[in-house]
């Protein structure tokens, strides 16, 4: 086996993390778990009802909740201001931004999404 140097790095909540340099020993070895888990997400998230996009009012800001659990909202002229991923449990949806941050919001019935202080409509 052959030992180099390596950055560590670690995936959180869907952001990257580098830790700083650790030994790694190569090998073929791959992790299991998190694929049937991904493929279990999407699969639901593909068949929920909130799944597409969501507008404000003017059109300034477009969330579009996408089928794999990940969301790409569009600012102005400014398209994917923001990435991450997202949960919908009943009506909450929680949000995990690839910058860090964290949000939440509620969909008030199946046309209308109220998030971060705004009204969202489905287009």
């Amino acid at each position: 086996m052959k030992h180099r140097p390596i950055t560590t790095y670690a995936l959180l909540l869907g952001s990257l993390y580098i830790i700083g340099p650790s030994m790694a020993v190569a090998s073929n070895e791959v992790s299991a778990g998190s694929k049937p888990e991904r493929q279990s997400m999407e699969k639901e998230m593909t068949q929920h009802t909130y799944v597409g996009m969501w507008v404000t009012d003017g059109g300034h800001i477009r969330h579009e909740l996408l089928p794999n659990g990940r969301y790409d909202e569009a600012r102005g002229t400014r398209k994917s201001a923001y990435q991450g991923r997202y949960e919908i449990k009943g009506n909450h949806i929680d949000y995990w931004d690839d910058t860090g941050f964290t949000a939440d919001g509620k969909f008030v019935d199946e046309q209308t999404l109220h998030h971060g202080g705004m009204i969202f409509r489905r287009q």
